[in-house]
């Protein structure tokens, strides 16, 4: 049992053979049902020109699904300050935070959200990639005008996401709330939290350093059902390891006639190991070390699996298997 309070990433995968209209309408009802099994917040993150993952804006899904529940925090996870003009993401969640006051999250990260370089800069009108000095200067001017622009009452709350410990530094030199990808990048989490903490800085934003971290979670009745719903999602995997994200998000069936080459079926063993796959016991302890590993404040599951049943049902054997009973 854990008492470290539980939310959800929804990168809204596009199931094979349907079209992304059936992605799109899923996420509410994934929506209704995370504010149900009571976690505490919604994220959704950026992606372009994926076909495995759908192109929805942020924004306009955290509207949708802070529109459709009543209690749950819905936010970005995050929006990619690069891709947008700065006053713009003020502006938008400025505006959602005014609607819906006290639940609005806006989560920022650097990454441009895409492995195909015309659509990167596309997105930045034909820039290239961000330096360190630009990125910083992004996200403060997010906060510049959050304060000194948006003055619509309640702000949202800013979060940093990081997958490093340069992201984890800025993070602390801002005195900002930390969000880590354990689920993109798990070798760099114990040295990214730790140099957080250790240069923190406190803000109007965060007195002290508070750690969300995020986990692939896939949870079955089985361990055999576990790897075969995280079939799809190692399949992704392999092309990303090779540079690619053009790989579409197969069916399970389709997923298990998949070949990987040994490097690729090595690199995928050694990072479900340090994720959070199997049945609900394992999964549970699993978060448990992760929480003690980590000092996590909160834990952020994203359960990347075919069909939204499937997905859903992995949310609720995890709730039952970590939440103390009453």
């Amino acid at each position: 049992m854990i008492t470290t309070p539980l939310s959800a990433l929804e990168v809204a995968m596009v199931q094979s053979g349907a079209p992304a209209v059936d992605t799109l309408r899923d996420t509410i009802e994934f929506a209704r049902r995370i504010e149900d099994l009571g976690h505490r917040r919604l994220w959704y993150a950026e992606h372009h020109h994926s076909p495995a993952i759908g192109a929805f804006p942020p924004v306009v899904l955290c509207a949708h699904a802070a529109a459709s529940t009543s209690s749950l925090r819905v936010g970005s996870g995050g929006v990619l300050a690069p891709n947008h003009a700065p006053i713009m993401l003020a502006e938008q969640f400025g505006t959602l935070a005014a609607l819906h006051p006290d639940r609005i999250d806006l989560g920022i990260g650097r990454g441009p959200g895409t492995f195909d370089e015309p659509t990167a800069r596309a997105l930045r009108r034909g820039a290239g990639p961000t330096t360190d000095e630009e990125y910083r200067g992004d996200v403060s001017a997010i906060l510049r005008f959050l304060v000194d622009e948006v003055a619509l009452g309640t702000l949202p709350e800013p979060w940093l996401l990081a997958s490093s410990t340069a992201g984890a530094g800025l993070a602390a030199e801002l005195g900002l709330p930390l969000a880590f990808a354990h689920h993109i990048r798990p070798d760099n989490t114990l040295a990214g939290l730790a140099h957080y903490r250790e240069h923190f800085v406190p803000s109007r934003w965060c007195e002290r350093p508070r750690v969300l971290v995020c986990v692939e979670t896939v949870c079955a009745e089985t361990q055999k059902e576990a790897a075969w719903l995280a079939g799809p999602m190692d399949v992704v995997k392999a092309g990303l390891l090779k540079g690619r994200g053009d790989f579409p998000f197969p069916t399970p069936r389709e997923a298990a006639t998949h070949t990987f080459t040994p490097e690729e079926a090595q690199a995928l063993t050694a990072f479900r190991a340090q994720q959070a796959h199997g049945t609900p016991d394992t999964v549970a302890g699993r978060l448990a070390d992760l929480v003690e590993t980590t000092g996590a404040d909160e834990l952020m599951l994203v359960t990347p699996v075919y069909a939204l049943a499937d997905r859903l049902r992995s949310y609720e054997l995890v709730r039952d298997a970590v939440t103390p009973p009453r």
